[in-house]
């Protein structure tokens, strides 16, 4: 029977390079975290990041396609974390192209995972060829990731057209619930007129505000050592996806400020949040 709590959140954006795994990675990590049995899918077919992001590569054995193509079973290709119990991988294949994955398949898949976890987090390819086409069409929510410049905002624009018309639910008249994050976010660089501000992209998409990430140092070093940022040590960014992961859940922000942390970005999301006069 199918648990009516999971859900399925894709991770999306249009351009490449934005921090579509990272994130992936971060949310899923801090999900289970706080206890909710979480799995983070791979949709980049032949390139397959998110088991390095999450250091599991050593680890895998078969694959999301493997298991759409009936080669294995759903819990033969499930990793489990060695750090919280409540967390999984269902890794891409890095062999096959993006054609092995059918809607079919990839709603039978979903669907098992449906028994057993809470939370899906579906790690989309950038763009809207095949794969990405095939992570947003089962979504109940998408988290839109972009970067404050205006290509990937641009990008990121024509990815919310896809979610409202190309989607299982645009099928069924119901909408994808949408949310914004904004990564690499610098507040010296959006002063010095060198990338949008947060206003500046809410006003080009249109959509609520999960988060802003800072740009951090911590990201890049918690993905070259495979630890979910949500999982490593103290950082501006890790308190950022963790304010954002509860704003997904429904829930208050962590207070920044007794973190120690930029509480002026991290915790300022009801500001930024706020419908204009």
């Amino acid at each position: 029977m199918v648990k009516s709590e999971s859900k399925i959140i894709v991770v999306t954006s249009g351009k490449g390079g934005v921090g579509k795994t990272t994130t992936s990675a971060a949310i899923g990590a801090e999900l289970a975290r706080r206890g909710h049995k979480t799995v983070v899918v791979d949709f980049d077919i032949g390139l397959r990041n998110l088991d390095l992001i999450m250091g599991c590569e050593r680890r895998v054995i078969f694959d999301f396609v493997n298991v759409i193509q009936n080669d294995a079973n759903i819990n033969q290709a499930l990793i489990k974390d060695k750090r919280q119990e409540n967390l999984f991988v269902l890794p891409a294949s890095q062999t096959r192209d993006k054609d092995a994955l059918n809607q079919e398949g990839v709603e039978r898949v979903l669907t098992e995972l449906k028994k057993d976890f809470a939370f899906i987090v579906c790690d989309s390819p950038a763009g809207i060829e095949r794969g990405a086409l095939m992570a947003l069409y089962f979504a109940d929510e998408a988290v839109v990731v972009t970067n404050p410049e205006v290509s990937s905002v641009r990008d990121s624009d024509r990815i919310i057209g896809v979610l409202n018309s190309r989607t299982k639910k645009a099928e069924q008249n119901q909408e994808v619930k949408k949310h914004l994050l904004i990564t690499r976010y610098s507040q010296n660089r959006v002063q010095r007129g060198e990338m949008l501000s947060v206003n500046d992209v809410q006003e080009i998409l249109a959509i609520p505000l999960l988060g802003v990430i800072p740009e951090s140092t911590a990201v890049l070093n918690a993905s070259n050592h495979g630890i979910p940022v949500t999982l490593g040590t103290p950082s501006d960014a890790k308190i950022a996806y963790q304010n954002a992961v509860a704003m997904l859940l429904g829930e208050e922000p962590l207070d920044a400020s007794q973190k120690g942390w930029k509480s002026k970005l991290l915790g300022g999301l009801r500001l930024f949040n706020r419908s204009p006069a």
